[in-house]
């Protein structure tokens, strides 16, 4: 039973369409390695087609007993391409943001209430452009869909892109979420920037945040996990 106060493992990672560093498409691998982070609520990033690896999310679903919430960025022709959200407990709801800029590649951000027995926590998924006006855009837009002030827990899970330590973008996220742990995940081989991140609300409730180094992550994806474990105050559902 999940109480008040109680720990959430949560954790975003970029699965590079499930492309290792070897070049080679290995969903198992990608299956192997969410196991070995056995967290309760996952963001991922650049999830491959549906159409053409529809077996990853059904092996996803089966192998590790979890919810999926599905955020499509990209589609062309009978290929798709986004983020999803995976999660132990119900999704109780899912919008999605629209996070595309002009003739950049479309974006988005997963909107979702999930309710941990009983207790609602939002969660917005996202992966955020290459450009730094793009990103700038995209934060406001994240900032703006969270609003100033709310008594639900939140988190903001995601790869944001942004290796300007001083920019725009993770000031006016620092600003609203407070700073958080940023160990770097990318490259996956020998990790110079902190391209994934984890946010939460209320602050000081992100404890134990790392970067998952096993050699099998390692080899999986251009991006190493990162995990943090979120402690959660109780607000039920019915509040949203």
């Amino acid at each position: 039973m999940v109480t008040a106060g109680a720990d959430l493992r949560v954790a975003t990672w970029n699965l590079h369409s499930g492309v290792g560093r070897d070049g080679r498409y290995d969903g198992a691998r990608v299956i192997a390695v969410l196991a070995e982070i056995d967290a309760d609520i996952v963001a991922l990033q650049e999830v491959p087609s549906l159409a053409l690896h529809a077996e990853l999310m059904r092996g996803i679903q089966t192998s590790l007993g979890v919810r999926i919430a599905m955020g499509r960025t990209l589609t062309r022709g009978d290929a798709d391409f986004g983020n999803a959200l995976l999660s132990r407990f119900p999704i109780a709801g899912q919008d999605n943001v629209d996070l595309t800029v002009a003739a950049h590649e479309p974006r988005n951000a997963i909107d979702a209430v999930v309710d941990v027995a009983g207790h609602a926590v939002r969660v917005l998924a996202t992966h955020l452009g290459l450009r730094p006006a793009e990103r700038r855009i995209q934060v406001q837009r994240i900032l703006s869909t969270v609003g100033a002030a709310s008594e639900v827990p939140t988190l903001l899970l995601g790869d944001i892109n942004e290796w300007y330590l001083w920019g725009r973008p993770l000031r006016w996220l620092r600003a609203r979420f407070r700073a958080a742990p940023a160990p770097a995940t990318f490259p996956s081989r020998l990790p110079l920037l902190a391209l994934d991140r984890i946010w939460v609300h209320p602050p000081g409730a992100l404890h134990d945040v790392r970067v998952h180094r096993t050699p099998l992550a390692r080899a999986a994806s251009d991006h190493l996990p990162l995990i943090g474990r979120f402690a959660f105050p109780a607000k039920p559902c019915a509040d949203t």
